[in-house]
């Protein structure tokens, strides 16, 4: 078996990237204005023990996580380690309105900003965008902007699937930035975000921030005007998003000075009885939601493809095969990711990134040998660590609140970090009623929920007891084939190994034709296959790690898989 090295991986984006400056898309399509300055490319890079003065020595290509290829740093960061990111810039003439403002789309996980050497701001967790106004802080000509950023891997913060110890189902952890970061100038008084509520025909928007006063313009030249936070704009001859027909309304919001661009799509999502049958809905029908496992790994970025292609193609990809859903696995992308899910057509199951610690024994072992109920209200007692994961889940539900490929939300994941999950679930009914909540996705199950959300390995799928909610098989599958010359290393992970790309495509579409099939009219309304790629050891992918190779035909993969969508 002939593999590659960590260190050489590459993915063809990679190539496509050729030393310009990477991620130059606008960072924020959900509201864009024309004001934007990309800070991406060369910093100076250091790393220090805490209490040592840093000597910037090397440089990093920002957005890059110094433990990637593409940073031209690819060193793991110890624990105990400060690191340190400076650039300077100027201003272009013209650029400064009444605000500056500097953005992060991810910094992981503690970090401090300083601009001309007076702190800007300090921010916790490493999933989510934040920004500071640095109007203050700038002086003519040239600025200096620095960063310092710990990351212990300290399991009150979500983290998600990064260890340092990688192998198997845990990968290689990343530090620092990892998400663009650049400026806008704005006008006092900005609006400072829009959320869409759709309907089928119809959408509630509402203002934070501006004068008070709003007019929004739909691309077809309708004018609506209004005063207050919200409204409610009823549209003629609705056009309902559906994966297959990704229908967006673009339209221009201006309040006061300010000016932005975004979008809406009208739908939505919910459960009904069909036949006697429990069933997740789309726009008030019956719909199978069908699709892979996506972990968001690159070998060459890590946690960021090289460019916005890498999003596009995988998306692209998995509509090839017929799937309609990706579930997003314990990790938050940048907002580009979802703009193209949003524009491109395909559904997102997002799952929160679980903080806390991880048992071997009670979180896979066990539930694998079929103890799949147990008591959550005195697991993971911390109250920091609980107060940790909440705040984080609820800055994530707003921060994709507007975006209409979001249907779905997994608040703990195979018990990681698990506790008090009916009480989740009335928080996130709370933050968001629009979505639908799967509280426990694999096993320990809790009473409230809106699914009944099962982990299939290692055996066959069978619907077994009766529920009275929406079943979705939102993990099974593993397949394994380890693709010569396009696997990561001399390791092997996977649920079952196979020696060919054939046998792995047959046993593939067997799974789907002859197990899953006859039980769609059963009850199954939601299924996940895991997974879209491999992954560092996972080699259970459909695509390969670097993206240059397909292991199974799509278009077979495409014919049962649309026979299964047409079968609810």
């Amino acid at each position: 078996m002939k593999y590659t090295k960590h260190d050489t991986m590459t993915t063809p984006y990679m190539e496509r990237l050729e030393g310009s400056i990477p991620w130059t898309d606008y960072p924020r399509p959900s509201m864009v204005r024309d004001s934007y300055l990309s800070l991406n490319g060369k910093w100076d890079f250091a790393t220090e023990a805490e209490g040592n003065a840093p000597d910037f020595n090397e440089k990093i290509l920002v957005p890059f996580p110094p433990e990637s290829l593409l940073s031209g740093i690819e060193r793991s960061i110890p624990s105990g380690t400060v690191i340190y990111y400076r650039r300077s810039f100027t201003l272009p003439e013209g650029f400064v309105r009444d605000r500056v403002l500097l953005h992060f789309g991810a910094v992981d996980t503690l970090c401090c900003v300083y601009v001309n050497g007076a702190k800007a701001i300090c921010h916790e967790g490493g999933y989510l965008p934040f920004y500071a106004d640095i109007t203050e802080l700038l002086k003519q000509g040239e600025n200096v902007v620095e960063v310092h950023v710990r990351d212990d891997l300290d399991k009150k913060y979500p983290y998600g699937k990064q260890k340092r110890d990688r192998g198997g189902m845990w990968y290689t952890p990343v530090s620092g930035i990892w998400q663009s970061v650049w400026l806008e100038s704005v006008c006092t008084g900005r609006i400072e975000k829009i959320l869409t509520t759709p309907t089928l025909h119809s959408v509630k928007v509402k203002v934070v921030g501006g004068n008070g006063s709003y007019r929004l313009t739909l691309d077809d030249g309708k004018v609506y005007e209004w005063s207050g936070d919200s409204t409610e704009i009823e549209i003629d001859e609705p056009k309902l998003w559906t994966p297959d027909s990704p229908t967006l309304y673009h339209y221009t919001l201006e309040s006061g000075n300010d000016k932005v661009r975004s979008y809406f799509a009208l739908r939505n999502v919910g459960t009904a009885v069909k036949d006697g049958i429990p069933r997740l809905t789309l726009n008030g029908e019956p719909y199978l939601f069908v699709g892979p496992l996506d972990q968001g790994y690159f070998p060459d970025g890590i946690f960021l493809p090289p460019t916005s292609e890498g999003y596009a193609d995988d998306i692209l990809n998995m509509k090839a095969m017929g799937f309609n859903m990706l579930r997003k696995h314990i990790k938050v992308e940048p907002e580009i990711f979802y703009y193209l899910c949003d524009k491109l057509g395909i559904a997102v199951f997002q799952d929160m990134v679980n903080n806390s610690g991880y048992s071997f024994l009670i979180d896979t072992a066990l539930p694998t040998l079929g103890l799949k109920r147990l008591c959550d209200k005195h697991r993971h007692r911390n109250k920091e660590s609980r107060r940790i994961f909440l705040e984080h889940a609820r800055a994530t539900v707003e921060h994709l609140y507007s975006f209409p490929s979001v249907v779905y939300y997994t608040i703990f994941n195979e018990g990681w970090g698990q506790f008090c999950a009916d009480n989740a679930y009335e928080k996130f009914k709370a933050w968001d009623p629009t979505r639908i909540i799967d509280s426990t996705s694999g096993w320990f199950t809790a009473k409230k929920s809106d699914v009944d959300s099962r982990h299939v390995y290692f055996k066959k799928i069978k619907l077994g007891r009766r529920t009275e909610k929406p079943i979705v098989i939102s993990e099974f599958g593993g397949y394994a084939y380890r693709m010569p010359c396009h696997v990561y290393g001399d390791r092997y992970y996977g649920y079952k190994l196979f020696q060919s790309e054939g046998e792995l495509e047959d046993a593939v579409i067997s799974l789907f034709a002859d197990e899953i099939a006859p039980l769609i009219p059963l009850g199954i309304s939601g299924l996940v296959y895991t997974q879209l790629s491999d992954v560092e050891d996972e080699t259970n992918g459909l695509i390969t790690y670097d993206r240059r190779h397909t292991k199974v035909n799509s278009e077979r993969i495409a014919e049962v898989i649309m026979r299964l969508r047409r079968l609810i």
